[in-house]
């Protein structure tokens, strides 16, 4: 067996006793199951949704006719035509979910706390479109290269986050976070640190993506490649966090508890089982520190995708650690692909379903990911409804 290397979570270890834990008192989402916690809850309990025809999104080939896509949405519809006419389809997909997210949230943005709130979001690379649509035309169009500048802010990664903050005048820091299938876990932990060292009081946190043929060629490919046939999706999961603690002493509700985010780097999957032991130990690690112990865990969202390679070696780890019966959610099933907006769905998933039934309110379940280049991650969260008013 290889010897799995040093994850960053225990290069990490240090101080994260003190480690506040987070809230979320908000949530907004859109994906191929629809717009909304609601839409999402009633693809997850079934019958899952069937894939888009996607045919008439694009004028370039696509590897396959269908998607998870949204095929009605138009960012005017959501947050008007001025100042929207040159945002491509990540940024209005995100600045939407951002949008839901504050309406959802009960915490008020105005100029006395702008200052200490901030966003900080997941992605994949930005807009592979945006950035190959706006790179070709410097090579196609006539001289002096007649590329237009407005479009130039699309080609950047951090074109999502940049365009919430002045959208909704948040000054805190803004971060995008590049990692792809661990977007979201990733995103979290920065965004836990920023509230833990106090630079901002609250955080818009989420991931994006959107389809696109650039995106749909990937998922095609890499499905192929691993044996998986899942067609591409896309969309956006955005949640408001705060300290739990604050949240608790003025009287609010909250959604969830955040436990433990817990993220490693080991062998790639294969047949040693070096990836499952570290996925495993990753997992362990953040059950130790959420201080939950493995039977009560309710939930597994995992990043099942339909690839035995991976799936396999995933099931393993939990398999391990929390045994074979606890209920496993397969979120891909209802969005597709959607790469660094996976994670974010599995937590909107989870939180969506706790909306709709309050019986579950204070059950513990765990959020697993992992990419074929061997990293992992596994969060931990406490998931209440809003009937359940949870205080504290």
């Amino acid at each position: 067996m290889t010897t799995a290397t040093r994850s960053s979570a225990a290069a990490s270890g240090a101080g994260t006793a003190a480690t506040a834990t987070l809230a979320i008192t908000g949530f907004g989402v859109l994906s191929g199951a629809g717009l909304g916690p609601q839409a999402l809850a009633a693809a997850i309990a079934g019958p899952a949704p069937e894939p888009s025809d996607v045919r008439d999104l694009y004028e370039e080939p696509l590897p396959r006719q269908e998607a998870h896509a949204l095929l009605d949405f138009k960012v005017r519809d959501h947050l008007g035509r001025k100042g929207t006419s040159f945002f491509d389809r990540a940024t209005g997909l995100g600045l939407v979910a951002c949008k839901a997210a504050l309406a959802d949230s009960d915490l008020v943005v105005d100029d006395d706390n702008r200052d200490r709130v901030g966003i900080t979001l997941g992605t994949t690379a930005g807009s592979a479109k945006s950035t190959s649509d706006y790179s070709r035309d410097t090579f196609v169009q006539d001289r002096p290269y007649l590329v237009n500048p407005l479009l130039f802010p699309n080609a950047v990664m951090n074109c999502t986050a940049g365009q919430a903050g002045i959208w909704f005048g948040l000054k805190g820091p803004n971060a995008t976070v590049a990692g792809g299938s661990m977007a979201m876990h990733n995103a979290l932990r920065y965004g836990r640190n920023l509230i833990n060292c106090h630079y901002a009081d609250a955080l818009l946190v989420g991931s994006v993506e959107e389809f696109s043929p650039h995106s749909a060629w990937a998922a095609h490919f890499g499905q192929s490649v691993e044996g998986g046939d899942l067609p591409a999706g896309e969309g956006a999961a955005v949640f408001v966090l705060e300290r739990a603690d604050d949240v608790r002493a003025a009287g609010r509700s909250m959604d969830a508890e955040i436990l433990a985010v817990e993220v490693g780097v080991f062998d790639p999957p294969g047949p040693d089982g070096a990836f499952a032991a570290g996925l495993e130990t990753c997992l362990r690690r953040a059950l130790d520190r959420a201080g939950v112990a493995p039977e009560e865990v309710a939930t597994v969202a995992t990043a099942w995708s339909g690839m035995p390679r991976l799936d396999d070696a995933e099931e393993a780890a939990v398999t391990a650690v929390l045994g074979a019966d606890v209920p496993r959610l397969r979120v891909k099933e209802v969005t597709g692909e959607a790469f660094s907006a996976t994670g974010a769905f599995q937590v909107a998933a989870l939180l969506a379903r706790h909306r709709g039934e309050p019986a579950r309110d204070g059950e513990i379940s765990v959020i697993t990911t992992r990419s074929a280049e061997g990293a992992t991650g596994a969060a931990v969260i406490r998931g209440w409804s809003r009937a359940g008013g949870h205080h504290g």
